[in-house]
């Protein structure tokens, strides 16, 4: 049986290895010059924020559990933000990212998201939209880190900068589209919320 319990040791812990990785990512994203890897880290970040308010949120009722469900939805639109500025930035300097370190970089970061996402999977229905909104980062962001290591080798082959932006397109598009999903959750949840709960 799942309890809040284990969730909230299970949110604890991917909020200690997102933001660990947020790190590491941000750090290689601004050496080489990479987009798409800056556009993830930032997502990395998000992540840590959603999961660590999901720890803090765990003993409120299901309506005040909603209403920071809103919330997340529009924190998960920041990664979508950090990537148009660094889309920005990039044509001041349009050479590609290293290829070798963005390919490494988002293998680790594959990893880190699959352990996460493996983790929260059996919570994913529990606690609604909270618990909804970590599942759905951590899952986005494993498809983005396959498309990162992508873009690195397709950059080895092209010495082109497209591969990192199009995946940086990719990334900002996921996050939207999680916002939605988690925005929606929210609002039904809001809506279901008993009337007693309701201040």
């Amino acid at each position: 049986m799942l309890t809040d319990e284990g969730l909230g040791r299970a949110v604890r812990l991917v909020a200690i290895l997102n933001l660990a990785y947020f790190g590491v990512e941000f750090g290689v994203a601004l050496h080489i010059g990479s987009v798409s890897l800056l556009a993830d880290s930032v997502d990395f970040l998000e992540d840590a924020a959603v999961n660590f308010l999901i720890f803090a949120a765990l003993g409120w009722s299901m309506r005040q559990r909603a209403r920071v469900g809103m919330a997340l939805a529009g924190v998960l639109l920041v990664p979508a933000l950090a990537f148009l500025w660094a889309l920005w930035r990039k044509y001041a300097d349009p050479a590609p990212p290293s290829a070798i370190p963005l390919t490494m970089t988002g293998g680790g970061a594959l990893i880190v998201n699959l352990f996460c996402a493996f983790i929260l999977a059996r919570f994913r229905h529990h606690s609604g939209s909270l618990t909804k909104a970590a599942f759905l980062s951590a899952r986005n962001d494993a498809l983005a880190n396959i498309a990162i290591i992508a873009a690195g080798v397709a950059t080895v082959f092209t010495r082109s900068l497209w591969p990192d932006v199009v995946v940086g397109l990719g990334i900002a598009a996921m996050n939207v589209d999680a916002a939605k999903a988690v925005w929606k959750a929210a609002r039904d949840e809001h809506r279901a919320a008993p009337v007693e709960s309701r201040p």
